[in-house]
């Protein structure tokens, strides 16, 4: 998987207005929810120069913070950049507006089954640009293994105690799911939550400490506390690896989950042509190369993939393997069902 590696500040108004950017600067302040990654300096650097847009991120480690913190309201954030299974609820919620498609000519250069997944889209209108891609896979220390793990089970190893780690999220509950055998884990049934929520209980005493962010799963296994976890693909078994560490990924027997994150703009903004300026960016070869050299993460439009990416790359990260993205399980809304999940994972965590 590919390293983080700096970009250069390549900051050429010409190429940059040929992926849609003003031709001349805007006066404006965007404030932006976000992932870690998505906001990098060697982005954002050329997009400020170019626009005239100052960025200013706020990092998320989970779904679950998206809505409270727009909940709050103050008009604190300009754009959003929450995962298929989030989209929805915010725009339900009334906290996105819908987006002008004749604004963003790249549109239909992205993947059809993201421009067109249901998490985005409502009363025949779009509310999210699709953003990047990927799977929630496993990820061990290669020095600590003498047989590679295949399977989730792997983290309910006793001899592991200590060195596993989970993400600090609901969908440790899809882990435990498909350990127990139930593959529907956005539609489980009240005793197959139960016995997901038994599983990880039982998991508990194991486990070494539930990441929060992706630097803190990083710095876990730098300092040798944690051999075992799931991961987001690509960004922090790069991290690792440029700094030596040897991790290995995995599509455990069991399946893994899938994920696609899309710029939403946030209802009201006073910064509405920063925004599109910004929405833009996010999916031009600039900005796709931005999240696949930062994070590692695969590309939405293939079409900006193919500007940057080798043909090795582009192979690598299944932009050309639909039945890859297919085979995952691709997050999707939890609806009512939300609050249940939610407090199952609460009373695994109080243990």
């Amino acid at each position: 998987m590919t390293n983080r590696l700096t970009l250069l500040a390549r900051t050429s108004l010409t190429a940059l207005c040929a992926t849609s950017l003003a031709s001349s600067a805007l006066a404006g302040e965007l404030n932006i929810l976000t992932w870690e990654g998505y906001a990098d300096p060697s982005v954002i650097a050329p997009f400020t120069a170019a626009t005239g847009c100052e960025v200013s991120a706020t990092y998320v480690g989970s779904n679950d913070d998206f809505a409270p913190k727009l909940a709050a309201g103050g008009g604190v954030f300009d754009i959003v950049t929450p995962s298929i299974d989030t989209t929805y609820s915010l725009i339900e919620a009334g906290f996105v507006d819908p987006i002008d498609i004749s604004r963003v000519p790249a549109f239909n250069d992205i993947y059809e089954q993201f421009r067109t997944a249901d998490g985005i889209l409502k009363d025949g209108e779009v509310y999210g640009i699709p953003y990047a891609w990927g799977a929630v896979p496993f990820m061990y220390r290669k020095d600590k293994f003498d047989t590679p793990p295949t399977s989730i089970n792997a983290l309910w190893d006793p001899a592991l105690k200590g060195r596993i780690s989970l993400w600090d999220d609901k969908s440790a509950l899809y882990v435990a799911a498909r350990l127990n055998g139930d593959m529907n884990i956005y539609s489980l049934s009240d005793d197959e939550l139960a016995a997901a929520e038994e599983k990880l209980i039982e998991q508990r005493p194991l486990v070494r400490k539930y990441w929060a962010t992706a630097g803190e799963l990083v710095d876990l296994y730098k300092s040798d506390e944690v051999w075992i976890s799931n991961t987001w693909g690509g960004y922090q078994s790069g991290l690792l690896a440029a700094d030596g560490i040897e991790v290995v990924e995995f599509i455990p027997d069991e399946g893994a989950e899938g994920w696609m994150d899309s710029n939403m703009i946030v209802a009201g903004t006073p910064n509405e042509e920063c925004a599109y300026q910004f929405l833009n960016m996010a999916i031009s070869a600039k900005g796709q190369e931005g999240v696949f050299k930062v994070n590692g993460y695969s590309s939405t439009n293939p079409v900006a993939a193919k500007e940057f990416m080798t043909d090795e790359e582009f192979s690598a990260l299944h932009q050309d393997d639909p039945d890859y993205l297919n085979s995952l399980l691709l997050w999707e809304n939890l609806g009512a069902r939300l609050p249940v999940y939610t407090n199952a994972w609460n009373a695994v965590k109080s243990q």
